[in-house]
Parts: C-alpha cells; structure tokens; sequence
C-alpha cells in the first residue's frame, strides 16, 4: 500500500470487562484501578477504568492493518494520555499520515484517541515502517 500525505484511518473498539481480563491475564497487570470498584471510588477516576495497553493496543491494530497497513510495525511512538478510558468507553484511534520518506517505507503518522463523547483520551505522534515480502529463497 502507498501511503500518502493527509491520508487517515480510523478504527473503533468498545471496552467491556473480558477486554480488561484478557489483558491482566496476558499481561500480569492486576492493577485495583482495573478491577477494585471500593479501591477506584476512593481515587480521581472514581470508577474502573482499562489499562493503558487496551488503549494503545487499539492503535497498534490499526497501524497494522488500515494505515499503512499489513507489514507494518512501529520504529517510535511518543504519545500522552489526557483522560483515562473507562469500561464500557467506545475509543476510536485516528492516525493522518503526516510525512513519507522519500527513499523507504516509512511514514510519520499523527495520533489520536477519542471517546464517544468526542473528548481527546490520547495523542501523540508515531514513526511507521512497513515490511514488504521477499522474493522466495531458492
């Protein structure tokens, strides 16, 4: 796939309990903030929210398989979360192509992360290569 300047994808996802448990089983991250609601109420957040990885997790699907696409990993990622992601959020990652190299197969990407309400829970800005197949070794 070409990649061009001002190109964008979006992909959506809404969290639900079995996202969060997945995660801590495949990650360790049993954090309260995630599955204590007495802990959670007694904090800022005020109820459970998911960990950062689903957040991030959904950019990194859409990198791979909308923008730029299959063969597609990331050389850096720099971002910030603004706002926590609550169970139950639907969050849709955007990326608009800001840059393409010239000479190889990567592209600066910017980022974003909305909830439905339309507020701004993460963004930043990623580098992307992507990897084409090779010939057959004979």
């Amino acid at each position: 796939m070409t990649v061009t300047v001002g190109q964008t994808a979006r992909r959506s996802l809404t969290l639900t309990p079995d996202h969060v448990a997945t995660y801590a089983k495949l990650t360790g991250d049993y954090n309260p903030l995630h599955f204590d609601a007495t802990f959670v109420e007694r904090t800022k957040f005020g109820r459970l929210v998911v960990q950062g990885g689903l957040t991030t997790g959904l950019l990194h699907a859409l990198v791979a398989m909308d923008l730029p696409g299959p063969g597609t990993v990331f050389l850096s990622q720099h971002w910030k979360f603004n706002a926590p992601v609550y169970i139950g959020d639907t969050i849709t990652a955007e990326a608009e192509v800001l840059s393409v190299h010239a000479s190889k197969p990567v592209c600066q990407l910017g980022i974003k992360v909305m909830r439905q309400t339309g507020e701004t829970v993460l963004e930043g800005e990623a580098w992307c290569y992507t990897m084409a197949p090779s010939e057959p070794r004979v």
